[in-house]
């Protein structure tokens, strides 16, 4: 680590509580697919912040966008309407399914209200939410609670009552575990921090059948999935499946914070002045960058780009795993989340690959240990997508036998 990296790393490390385990870059710009830290190192942005900065670092319109908020208007009441606020919730609404919306400051925060309105929807006898194995559903007490990952629970127990985990793509284990309780199915699309895991189409389709046979309402956790990662505005559209519950986050803001839970009508009608708010949520900056997004996320042909773009990762992902497949067995995703399935030779260096490759420039990480993931800008470039690839099969190179 050079002089000022180290500095700012050292005065971090005084006054932090030790949550995150850092690496040793302060980052202090960014542009495109590119962030530079202190020392004016550059990094290609594979990680996009966890899938936030999906449209790249400072995008010119964003950035417009809340220059000029901030200098009209930077909070207000939730008390009062907002013209940010409204335009967000027309461009959600008139793009989804749902009909009302929620804003929140977080995935954890959407997430919050969405096990809310289907409790307080379903009445004090039914509280019971099922949510799968590999699950990640955000850091608070209920939704670590929702989280199928034991690991997430360790020191923190007893866990919030009600949810409970079935085990990844097994429906009739799933219904098995429905009782007179349960009032509600949340699962991801596909499983993010669990490992870039997407569920199958006729899985999912089984969920809402589930979903409409036993009366519960079906939440899908769009969170990571949403805005635009998987080549549709929302992953659910590519699926043939409508959720009754939809949570966004991460990108909505694209890096502003943000949440959404968004519904249908009669589910909304559940709650009304008291039962929820958020003092910041809705944030008129935070709106309009939201707002920036949504626009240039729904300009023609740009859903289109990701998916190409998707496509050609996977088949370079693809091609190393061919090449060295005692590291790697394959490749899985959808859009641009994708992850590179390693062996178990590959797991045991997952996290160190990682590591290599940010020395090398390149900003992966290592998911639901099974998988490097990769969540790149939506508007990387193909040669971008090529200076990944090259750099990663350096690393690949590294653990063949």
């Amino acid at each position: 680590m050079n002089k000022e990296n180290s500095s700012l790393a050292e005065r971090s490390d005084q006054v932090f509580i030790g949550t995150y385990a850092r690496y040793p870059a302060a980052m202090v710009k960014g542009e495109g697919c590119t962030l530079t830290d202190a020392d004016g190192n550059t990094y290609l942005d594979c990680l996009a912040g966890i899938a936030v900065c999906s449209l790249g670092h400072c995008h010119p319109d964003i950035t417009k966008a809340v220059c000029e908020q901030a200098a009209a208007l930077t909070h207000v009441s939730n008390l009062y309407y907002t013209k940010p606020q409204t335009e967000l919730a027309e461009l959600l609404t008139g793009n989804s399914f749902a009909d009302r919306i929620f804003l929140a400051n977080s995935g954890a925060e959407a997430n919050e209200a969405a096990i809310k309105l289907a409790r307080i929807c379903a009445g004090p006898e039914r509280y019971g939410i099922i949510s799968l194995a590999g699950s990640f559903h955000g850091r608070t007490l209920a939704t670590v609670a929702a989280t199928g990952q034991p690991k997430f629970h360790e020191g923190f127990e007893p866990m919030p009552d009600g949810f409970s985990h079935a085990p990844f793509g097994n429906l009739n284990v799933l219904e098995a575990m429905i009782t007179d309780q349960t009032c509600a199915i949340l699962c991801e699309p596909l499983q993010g921090e669990g490992g870039v895991r997407p569920l199958d189409v006729e899985y999912l389709q089984g969920l809402q059948r589930l979903c409409r046979n036993h009366d519960l309402l079906l939440i899908f956790d769009e969170i990571q999935t949403g805005m635009g990662r998987t080549g549709s505005l929302f992953a659910y559209e590519q699926l043939g499946i409508v959720p009754d519950i939809m949570t966004l986050a991460k990108a909505l803001g694209n890096g502003m914070p943000i949440g959404a839970m968004l519904t249908r009508n009669e589910l909304a009608a559940s709650f009304v002045p008291g039962t929820h708010a958020s003092t910041f949520g809705g944030n008129p900056v935070a709106c309009a960058a939201a707002v920036a997004v949504m626009k240039i996320m729904l300009a023609d042909g740009f859903m289109d780009e990701v998916l190409a773009k998707g496509d050609y990762l996977q088949k370079g992902l693809e091609d190393l795993a061919a090449r060295f497949p005692s590291v790697a067995t394959g490749a899985r995703g959808m859009g641009l989340i994708r992850g590179l399935v390693l062996t178990e030779k590959g797991i045991e260096s997952g996290a160190e690959m990682v590591r290599k490759l940010f020395d090398k420039g390149v900003l992966i990480n290592f998911a639901g240990n099974k998988v490097l993931r990769f969540l790149p800008p939506l508007i990387i470039s193909r040669e971008e997508i090529d200076t990944l690839l090259s750099a990663l099969g350096e690393i690949l190179a590294e653990y063949e036998s």
